[in-house]
């Protein structure tokens, strides 16, 4: 526990976006009260003092201003930040140093070494991990959230016209739109992002039927937490199950979130890791 206001952040987000989802399901989960300041999608004015032009971006202050990109850094330098009080969060953010990579399309982005490590000790590490496989396994299931997961929500959001429209409703309800440009983008950004999907079917070699990728994957994620286990972090969340929930909580009231919930055995994971994080919140 910190002492009341030592830390203090403001998230920077799209309500919609799974990798901002992730970062509110870990601050909520830890009881880290933040404030929120929705981006404009379209503009992006509210995040002009930056030069990194994606969200999540947190602003954090622990006795001086930091910015963090990117999501899975953010979650693994404030984690650190809680259990270790040897260095200061600058120090922390210090161990995740952006490296600038091509990507297959010849687009340059920035990647971050050891965003999956959590920076501690000898003692601290037998602490949260009892035994290496714990942390092996809590790494592999974050990455796959990032690298696999992430990637099949927006084939399925927007599979057909009627959900893509039914998707965009939600986004312009939930995000900063000003009223002739919640309009376009409920209209035309359907219609893009209904053709953008049929592309990222093709990139990542989803099936016909991108529901079944979608229920392979989340029973995947069921199969590996076992009938012994509440969480993959045992009585608890620990960050592999806050980073999926983070990912498949975007969905919420769109026909492919109902569509997981009956077809796989997701629910009653699901359904615990709202709980505790209600708990939590409150």
């Amino acid at each position: 526990q910190l002492p009341a206001g030592r830390l203090q952040l403001t998230l920077y987000q799209y309500k919609t976006c799974p990798f901002c989802s992730k970062v509110r399901a870990f601050l909520d989960y830890h009881g880290l009260p933040y404030e929120i300041v929705e981006v404009n999608p379209i503009m992006r004015k509210e995040i002009k003092f930056s030069s990194y032009r994606k969200v999540p971006i947190l602003l954090a202050n622990a006795g001086s201003p930091l910015q963090l990109n990117d999501s899975s850094v953010i979650i693994s330098a404030i984690k650190t930040y809680l259990i270790s009080k040897r260095n200061s969060l600058e120090e922390i953010v210090s161990f995740y140093p952006p490296m600038k990579t091509v990507t297959e399309q010849g687009k340059e982005v920035f990647e971050y070494g050891n965003k999956y490590w959590l920076m501690l000790d000898e003692k601290e590490t037998k602490r949260v991990y009892p035994v290496k496989e714990v942390r092996v396994e809590e790494m592999k299931w974050r990455k796959w959230a990032d690298d696999w997961l992430v990637h099949l929500i927006s084939p399925n959001v927007y599979r057909t016209p009627r959900e893509a429209l039914a998707s965009f409703d939600y986004i312009v309800r939930e995000g900063k739109f000003g009223t002739v440009e919640g309009f376009f983008a409920k209209y035309m950004g359907a219609v893009a992002m209904f053709f953008v999907s049929k592309r990222l079917k093709k990139r990542h070699h989803l099936q016909d039927n991108v529901r079944e990728d979608l229920y392979e994957a989340v029973n995947e994620w069921v199969k590996a937490i076992g009938k012994h286990r509440l969480f993959m972090g045992g009585n608890q969340p620990n960050l592999a199950d806050l980073a999926v929930y983070g990912v498949l909580r975007v969905m919420e009231g769109l026909e492919a979130f109902d569509d997981m919930m009956v077809h796989t055995k997701i629910q009653p994971w699901y359904q615990r890791m709202e709980e505790v994080i209600k708990k939590a919140e409150a």
